[in-house]
């Protein structure tokens, strides 16, 4: 069997390459929701990374390695017109994230434990609700743990361009 294609269908078939070129670069990257933390066993009820940098676009998958965990969007903490999700128990999440900003979750069952974390998503306009987003009141050991992941921001210039 023999397959020709006709100038006006590799013209077509290069745009639709050139317009599925940006998708076909998005990543996929992976939180993992632990009981206890490999590599410091002090360090209990967490997700890791406790801060994922990502592009618009990308993926973030909440695996469910221990169970009894999820991710749930902390309000106030994630930018204007997004919807705020809210995983099952003890199941693997994918999160797609297309709006540039930071996004603060938690793990619904150990909110008092302090369990959360932080998806930065690179891009224009990354900035707009990075001041609402730190000016969110946390009670108990979610208020250590966001001054800690906050502070670590900072150190680490993640929200430098």
């Amino acid at each position: 069997m023999t397959f020709e294609l006709n100038r006006r269908q590799i013209i077509l078939a290069g745009a639709a390459m050139l317009v599925a070129g940006p998708a076909l670069a998005q990543q996929t990257y992976t939180v993992d929701m632990l009981n206890k933390d490999p590599d410091d066993k002090k360090r209990r009820m967490i997700f890791k990374p406790l801060i994922q940098v990502v592009e618009a676009g990308d993926t973030v998958r909440f695996a469910s390695v221990h169970k009894g965990h999820n991710s749930e969007s902390i309000k106030g903490m994630i930018p204007e017109g997004v919807e705020p999700w809210k995983s099952k128990i003890s199941k693997d999440f994918d999160l797609t994230l297309t709006v540039p900003g930071v996004y603060g979750y938690k793990c619904t069952p150990h909110t008092a434990m302090g369990m959360a974390g932080l998806i930065i998503v690179k891009g224009d306009g990354m900035m707009a609700n990075v001041e609402a987003a730190k000016a969110v009141k946390h009670k108990g050991r979610m208020k250590k743990v966001w001054e800690e992941m906050w502070a670590q921001v900072e150190a680490e210039g993640l929200l430098q361009g």
